[in-house]
């Protein structure tokens, strides 16, 4: 394990192996990520991450940030994977801005300490187009992993998962949409 110190970033831990919940911004949190560009970091991500051999097992993308839940290889290789995710779709991202402002502000990543720990990063991650009011049926929101997850798990595995915890218990999930 290998932790990086700067004064002006979050601390970042890199662990082998690891899951690794992720949360990256938009710049002072403008809404800059539509519809096409959102289609677009979700290949970019899965293209990075597959580079780098990490698991990208839930991801959810919206106006002004992204959440990511994935399985570490090498540890190391956060840094270098956020780094080229956000320098490429940068690159897409900028061109329509009328401004040469920055696009990503910092990254933040937390290692869930065990099972329970890990389904409350799913779960949030999972929920935050309701969250944040975009949607009020996940099945309505299409960038998001979402989709597959329900398709893999089952309908009624993922219901059990929210009703676990408390501040998922309201969300009812609807049959196939």
């Amino acid at each position: 394990m290998k932790i990086s110190r700067n004064a002006t970033r979050p601390q970042h831990i890199y662990c082998d192996n690891t899951a690794y919940f992720i949360t990256a911004a938009t710049w002072q949190h403008r809404r800059i990520l539509n519809n096409t560009i959102k289609t677009e970091l979700i290949k970019l991500l899965q293209e990075v991450f597959a580079e780098y051999k990490w698991s990208l097992n839930a991801w959810v993308i919206l106006d002004n940030h992204y959440h990511v839940l994935c399985q570490s290889k090498k540890g190391k290789d956060l840094s270098k994977i956020i780094n080229k995710v956000h320098n490429l779709s940068a690159q897409s991202i900028a061109t329509p801005l009328p401004t040469k402002e920055k696009v990503w502000y910092n990254y933040w990543d937390y290692c869930p300490r065990d099972k329970k720990d890990y389904n409350i990063r799913l779960c949030y991650l999972l929920n935050n187009p309701v969250k944040h009011g975009y949607v009020s049926d996940l099945h309505d929101w299409p960038w998001s992993s979402f989709h597959e997850l329900y398709k893999t798990t089952g309908r009624e595995a993922l219901q059990k998962k929210f009703k676990e915890y408390s501040d998922y218990r309201s969300l009812e999930l609807a049959e196939d949409a």
